[in-house]
């Protein structure tokens, strides 16, 4: 079965034509679109297992992004436990025999190629708005479906009407998550590694570029302790060097610090006039 729901009424030979993406379906429009609305009509409800899922929290005044492993709280065996907390790759292979999967709420569809062939069936995972545990990481999740009898009753289209099915779709807090690594950007990745926490408080080395270095060198002979009312130490020694009058605009401040530093310039570094 393919993710990307490919709706019955679809007229082209080729199903990659399709211009509207359907791996995702939102819950409160879900009645409004007609590739969804259709197939829900008739009962085409199914259920997506996965391990987990991954969603990526953009990290503050950066570009960078930090992935997370989200996934059901996992009760303890008697394996598990003997195993301890799961910190290298082998120790989350081992832990795999008793993992809960996640049960997320789907929609499925069957599409005929107009020119004859094979039926090509297709799903779209239904999402709905984070929960408050998730919020911080991203503002959507995939409508999780939180034990046997929800299960049961989300497959169950003979008995269970579409608007009471759709009762059972909302966020649910019975999930945990944990940061990983960013091999998991790279979507050919797919080892143990993938899953296994790291401790976001080991901060890495940041290298700075050739002209970051320079700015740096420049700036480490004027970067004092912090004064305060976390003025810039350059700043207070320009005002004690010269009596300039009293100003508080940040840029009078800056063009009486530029000129200083033309004036303190060496000599060699001016240019020649003509």
């Amino acid at each position: 079965m393919r993710w990307g729901l490919v709706p019955s009424w679809f007229k082209e030979s080729d199903p990659s034509k399709l211009q509207f993406n359907t791996t995702n379906c939102r819950s409160d429009t879900i009645m409004e679109k007609r590739s969804f609305k259709m197939p829900l009509g008739k009962g085409r409800r199914c259920v997506v297992l996965a391990d987990g899922f991954y969603e990526w929290q953009r990290c503050q005044g950066t570009s960078e992004r930090q992935p997370y492993f989200i996934y059901f709280p996992q009760i303890k065996t008697e394996k598990s436990a003997s195993i301890g907390a799961a910190r290298s790759p082998e120790d989350w292979e081992k832990i795999w025999d008793d993992w809960r999967l996640l049960t997320m709420a789907g929609i499925f569809d069957c599409w005929e190629p107009p020119e004859g062939g094979d039926c090509l069936y297709s799903y779209t995972i239904i999402t709905v708005d984070s929960c408050k545990g998730l919020n911080d990481i991203h503002h959507r999740m995939p409508a999780i479906l939180d034990g046997e009898e929800a299960v049961s009753k989300w497959l169950d289209f003979g008995k269970v009407s579409t608007q009471d099915a759709l009762k059972l779709i909302h966020p649910t807090e019975n999930i945990t998550f944990h940061p990983v690594s960013t091999v998991v950007n790279n979507s050919q990745n797919n080892t143990p590694e993938c899953l296994v926490p790291v401790n976001l408080l080991v901060k890495k080395d940041l290298k700075a570029s050739g002209s970051s270095q320079k700015m740096l060198q420049w700036l480490a002979p004027k970067s004092p302790k912090k004064a305060e009312l976390d003025v810039p130490q350059w700043s207070i020694q320009s005002l004690q060097k010269r009596p300039f009058p009293t100003k508080r605009g940040g840029t009078g401040l800056l063009e009486r610090w530029l000129k200083q530093e033309k004036e303190e310039e060496p000599v060699a570094k001016r240019p020649h006039s003509q």
